[in-house]
C-alpha cells in the first residue's frame, strides 16, 4: 500500500458531505467501493449503515460468532456542500478529515486488500460497518441497529474512531435536550416591561451552570447552541437552547436530570412556559473486566505501538485508556466486550481546522490491517 493511494481515497471521501442524518451520498460511495472490490452481500440498511459480512471458514452461518469493526461516516458539521480541503507538506486539512474520515478510509482499504486475497476469517464472521449517526444528534442510531440485529452473536466489538494516541474502553453516557421558553413578548417600546424569553433563558442557563454536582464520576455540562427572538425592536416571545451533560456513572446522569427538571418547575412557577425535550440519550457502559477485555487489548495495543513507536516508546500504552462517548457506548451497555481505537495522528477534531498527519496514514493502514488480520490466522 502506498501513501498516495490512501491520500487519494481520503480526499475523495472528504469531498462527499455527510452530516449526521444525511450520510446517504457517502454511504452510496462506500457501498459501491466495496462492490467494485468484489464484496458480496453489501447493502445499506434503514439507518444508512453500509454493511458487509465477511463469512468465516467453518461452522453454520447462524452459529458463528460475529466480530464487528466499524468506522462512522458522518461528520459533526452540518455542511451539505463539499468542505474546503487543503494540503501542506506535513498535514492534510479538512473539517471531519480525522473524525472519522481517515479511519473510514483505512478500513475500506483493508477490506479491499482482504477481498483481493480472497481471505476468510477463522471461526468467526466479521461484520464491517460504515456506520451512520455517531455525531451530534445521530444518537448512535447506526450502532443501535447493529447491536439490535446481532446482539446474540456479537463476541467482540471495535469502533475505529479517534487518533492512535488513545483508546476508550469505558462509555461516557449523556442526555441531550432542547430547552424552549415562551413569554408574552411584545414591542420593545410599547410593551416594555413584558417578560423576555431570551432573558429568562439566559437566567436559566446561568442556573444550569451554577450546579455543584455530587459526583460519583467525572461530570461535564454544556450549552451548545442558542436561538430565539424576532428583531432588535421586539421583546422575544420564544427562545431555545441545546444542552447536554455527561458522565461515566449512571447515578451522575440521574442527579443532573433531577437538577434540570427542578429548575424547569421553578421557572414554570414564575409563569414562564418551559418545555424540556429529550433529543439524545447515550447510555453509560461499564468496563468489561477480566480476560475478555484483555483479549481485545492484546490484539490492538501491540500493533499500534509497533507502527506508532514515537508515541509510546517511553510510556505504558495502557496509560492511554480513557472513558469516551463513542459507538462503543451501545455494546458496552449490553455487556459486550468493546474497544474504541484510532489509526492516525492528527488534531483539531470538531473544528474547521481539523488535520491529519500525512506520515501517519501508512502506519495507520498497517496497524489496522494487522489488527483485523489477527482474526484470519
Amino acid at each position: 500500500m502506498e501513501r498516495e493511494h490512501i491520500e487519494g481515497l481520503l480526499k475523495e471521501l472528504c469531498a462527499i458531505p455527510a452530516p449526521s442524518d444525511h450520510e446517504e451520498k457517502r454511504a452510496e460511495f462506500c457501498k459501491n467501493y466495496l462492490l467494485s472490490a468484489d464484496a458480496d452481500n453489501v447493502y445499506i440498511d434503514d439507518t444508512r449503515n453500509v454493511r458487509f459480512l465477511m463469512k468465516g471458514d467453518s461452522g453454520k452461518n447462524e452459529d458463528r460468532p460475529v466480530v464487528v469493526f466499524m468506522a462512522h461516516m458522518d461528520t459533526v458539521f452540518p455542511d451539505m456542500e463539499p468542505m474546503p480541503y487543503r494540503e501542506e507538506e506535513e498535514r492534510l486539512y479538512c473539517p471531519g478529515i480525522g473524525d472519522d474520515t481517515a479511519n473510514l478510509t483505512l478500513m475500506l482499504l483493508v477490506i479491499e486488500e482482504l477481498l483481493r486475497e480472497k481471505a476468510r476469517p477463522k471461526d468467526v464472521d466479521i461484520l464491517f460497518v460504515c456506520n451512520a449517526g455517531e455525531e451530534g444528534l445521530g444518537n448512535l442510531k447506526g450502532t443501535r441497529k447493529i447491536v439490535e440485529d446481532y446482539r446474540k452473536r456479537i463476541r467482540e466489538f471495535y469502533s475505529v474512531d479517534g487518533t492512535a494516541a488513545g483508546y476508550s474502553d469505558l462509555a461516557v453516557g449523556s442526555h441531550r435536550y432542547k430547552i424552549s421558553m415562551k413569554t408574552e413578548g411584545g414591542h420593545s417600546y410599547g410593551n416594555f416591561g413584558n417578560r423576555n424569553a431570551i432573558v429568562a433563558l439566559a437566567a436559566f442557563i446561568t442556573d444550569l451552570y451554577n450546579i455543584k454536582p455530587a459526583c460519583c464520576g467525572r461530570v461535564t455540562w454544556n450549552v451548545g447552541t442558542i436561538e430565539g427572538g424576532t428583531s432588535v425592536n421586539s421583546i422575544a416571545a420564544e427562545a431555545s437552547c441545546s444542552y447536554e451533560y455527561r458522565s461515566d456513572v449512571k447515578a451522575d446522569l440521574e442527579f443532573m436530570k433531577k437538577h434540570l427538571m427542578k429548575l424547569a418547575e421553578a421557572y414554570q412557577a414564575k409563569g414562564v412556559d418551559v418545555n424540556i425535550e429529550l433529543i439524545g440519550d447515550r447510555p453509560c457502559g461499564r468496563r468489561i473486566s477480566g480476560k475478555k477485555t484483555e483479549k481485545l487489548l492484546k490484539r490492538v495495543l501491540p500493533s499500534i505501538v509497533k507502527f506508532f513507536p514515537g508515541y509510546y516508546e517511553n510510556y505504558d500504552p495502557l496509560m492511554y485508556l480513557h472513558p469516551g462517548s463513542t459507538d462503543c457506548n451501545i455494546p458496552l451497555s449490553e455487556g459486550i466486550p468493546s474497544l474504541c481505537f484510532g489509526c492516525y495522528i492528527g488534531g483539531g477534531a470538531h473544528t474547521r481546522e481539523e488535520w491529519v498527519s500525512r506520515n501517519s496514514l501508512l502506519p495507520g493502514f498497517n496497524a489496522l490491517d494487522e489488527i483485523i488480520r489477527s482474526y484470519f490466522v
